[in-house]
């Protein structure tokens, strides 16, 4: 019996130091994940950086300006009906097609009209020499003056009735009056056409267009013919061409308070399709200098229009500044800036939306560094 219980003695202090063993352990091991959490902690992290591309300030001479949609308008437009009823026995109207002035489009059947021109001719003949003849016999006393007269009215209406046939004739052979563009014609060989009828329509070609826009009462008010404004055609060019007002409408809408302004231009503008639309940049006022900024560079908030300019901080580190500024109109894909910045700073441009006051920015290499949400 009592080497059973110094056996059990035994086995029980072995357990109890196990025990020991694996307490302290698992003390230690609670003791280090506490000084490594707290190591980490204590350790500063990584300050994040928003990525941007940058852009100068520039500064420009800066006009005030309205600006208006335009019309573009052929200096020379026409709708083409026939005046005459016929059946077509000649059709050249090919959509697209350029015709030179005098081009016969379109000729009707005048088989009838040539017949009646042939009777016409030989009864004019008939009345020429019954002329010369009555002539002939008026000096010889042979025959009065009435019989004279009344011959050279035969032959004078014979005449006439010449001219009026091949007017008609005329009237049925239908030309481009210009050098112009066919638009979408349906004319065939052997169609009936009723008087009127709408063959075609021809817009003239030429180094010139006008463009008609409305604008403002009071901006129309300092237009004259030879004002010059600039022409912008929606294809997404920046690059505008001059226009010269050619008249101003005497009238101002009662509806709108708008006068119609028709310019003339030449160039790029003028091979615009008739009916496209345009920008129209019309100056009213005096030009001022002013700093530009691409248009993704201004942001708007709470606190009204501002831009974040580029700044070295200590560490040789950027941060963004939040900068309050006067802006102005846009201009193509920059916008006016009047008050706020100094020409030559940096300010972020695409990826501004992202950035907030005092925030570490990169400097981005390439030309976008963002997606600009829509607005």
């Amino acid at each position: 019996m009592s080497q059973d219980a110094t056996g059990r003695g035994r086995v029980r202090a072995r357990s109890l130091l196990l025990l020991g063993v694996v307490a302290v352990l698992a003390i230690g091991l609670a003791l280090w994940k506490d000084a490594t959490r707290a190591e980490a902690a204590g350790a500063a992290p990584a300050e994040p950086a928003e990525i941007v591309t940058a852009a100068v300030v520039e500064e420009r001479e800066h006009r005030e300006g309205a600006t208006s949609i335009g019309t573009v308008r052929a200096t020379r437009s026409i709708t083409l009906r026939n005046e005459l009823a016929g059946t077509v026995r000649y059709a050249r109207l090919s959509s697209g097609q350029v015709v030179d002035g005098g081009t016969v489009l379109v000729a009707l059947d005048v088989s009838v009209e040539e017949a009646e021109l042939a009777a016409l001719e030989a009864r004019a003949e008939l009345a020429e020499a019954t002329l010369g003849r009555m002539a002939r016999m008026a000096e010889r006393r042979a025959a009065s003056a009435i019989e004279l007269d009344n011959a050279r009215a035969e032959r004078d209406v014979a005449l006439a009735e010449i001219e009026r046939v091949r007017a008609i004739i005329a009237r049925k052979t239908i030309r481009a009056p210009f050098r112009a563009r066919v638009g979408i014609a349906d004319v065939h060989l052997g169609q009936y056409l009723d008087a009127g009828t709408v063959l075609t329509t021809l817009q003239g070609i030429g180094e010139e267009a006008h463009i008609d826009f409305a604008v403002a009462q009071l901006v129309a008010a300092g237009l004259e013919a030879g004002s010059l404004v600039q022409i912008f055609a929606d294809d997404g060019s920046a690059d505008g061409v001059d226009g010269r007002v050619v008249a101003v409408d005497s009238r101002v809408d009662a509806t709108t308070r708008n006068r119609t302004v028709r310019v003339r231009v030449n160039g790029a503008a003028a091979r615009l399709a008739p009916g496209a639309s345009v920008r129209v940049w019309v100056p009213s006022g005096p030009i001022r200098d002013a700093l530009v900024v691409p248009a993704s560079a201004l942001r708007k908030g709470p606190g009204g229009d501002h831009v974040f300019v580029l700044e070295a901080s200590e560490g040789g580190v950027t941060r963004a500044r939040m900068r309050p500024v006067e802006a102005g109109p846009v201009v193509g894909d920059e916008v006016v800036v009047f008050a706020g910045l100094v020409a030559d700073e940096q300010v972020a441009a695409s990826g501004s939306f992202k950035l907030r006051d005092g925030v570490l920015v990169q400097v981005s290499d390439g030309a976008t560094a963002g997606a600009e949400p829509e607005a």
